[in-house]
């Protein structure tokens, strides 16, 4: 016989699989205990470079039941975004694979909210909310806890089955249910390739990265102008990074994704050199509309371009092979 436990965590599981999801863990609400420490050496060491909102909230950030009352369980989601397809000019300042299509907060809310109003419909009066990078939760942690995975060198949660392009979000509900096994077992073992590719030095050892050179950070966090340190390193990145993530062994076992909402509009890798170097406003809305690159603004985007101009190369350090 299974507990009632058992049959709820079965029957969201199979509802996170129906809603499109790559994959469902549940852990028990509680204090993050190893990642307390971990947490706070890397805000010490001012490895958050300018974002200081990193700072606040600290105790919310190692606790759910300090988010949302009477927590008992969180449920860490997986959507897959790997795609293989690629910008069609080599020469052109490039696109993270995660922002080709629809802004992922979007397309995983609403999915999270269908999540909950399934279980109040199928369980009953279940209280919870849904994250997805709106609030202090530290979704890699809560998901190698579910079993999903583990923290690579790369500090990217990677899956066995399916690598490390997925984004993660949590559902964190006050109903006890069926516990998964955390992920114990780091299967990086000697590997370095995500440390010795990154252009930037950025992984400031395995399992921690300098956001202060971090090419995502520099691209889409950094308000400021990008230091002068960075010119001919930045390997053509325009808008995030995917080189960790590209030369990670585990990510040959990687898929593309179904997820219509993810497709890249219609002339977005066809953009060669000089379409980007001369947009506008204009196209800039046109073609971000939805999308996740609005979060750099016109303005950003636009700085990420000149700074790549005339000083940088793809970077021969780095493998797109998988």
């Amino acid at each position: 016989m299974f507990s009632s436990g058992e049959r709820y965590s079965g029957m969201i599981k199979e509802e996170a699989s129906r809603l499109g999801f790559l994959f469902c863990g549940i852990s028990k609400a509680g204090f993050l205990e190893k990642e307390a420490p971990r947490l706070e050496n890397w805000l010490k060491s001012g490895h958050n470079g300018t974002m200081t909102y990193m700072e606040n909230h600290f105790d919310k950030r190692l606790d759910p039941r300090k988010l949302v009352d009477g927590a008992k369980s969180v449920i860490s989601v997986g959507l897959n975004y790997f795609t293989d397809k690629t910008q069609l000019d080599p020469a052109a300042p490039r696109l993270s694979k995660y922002a080709y299509g629809t802004d992922y907060h979007m397309v995983i809310k609403d999915r999270l909210k269908e999540l909950l109003w399934f279980i109040q419909q199928n369980i009953g009066e279940v209280g919870g909310r849904a994250f997805v990078d709106s609030a202090p939760v530290l979704d890699k942690a809560w998901a190698e806890k579910s079993g999903l995975g583990w923290i690579g060198k790369h500090t990217n949660l990677i899956n066995k089955q399916k690598g490390s392009f997925f984004f993660l979000a949590e559902l964190i509900i006050d109903l006890d249910l069926a516990y998964d096994i955390p992920s114990t077992k780091d299967y990086c073992g000697t590997c370095t390739r995500c440390i010795d590719a990154c252009p930037t030095d950025a992984i400031a050892g395995p399992y921690t990265i300098d956001a202060n050179k971090c090419i995502s950070y520099l691209t889409i966090e950094l308000k400021s102008e990008i230091p002068a340190e960075f010119r001919g390193k930045m390997d053509n990145w325009m808008f995030g990074c995917d080189i960790c993530q590209d030369v990670c062994p585990w990510n040959r076992f990687s898929t593309s994704h179904q997820e219509p909402a993810f497709e890249p509009g219609p002339d977005l890798l066809s953009r060669s050199f000089t379409d980007w170097e001369e947009i506008t406003e204009e196209i800039f809305q046109r073609v971000f509309k939805d999308s996740a690159v609005k979060r750099t603004k016109f303005k950003g985007l636009k700085r990420n371009i000149d700074f790549l101009k005339n000083t940088d190369l793809p970077n021969p350090k780095s493998s797109r092979e998988k």
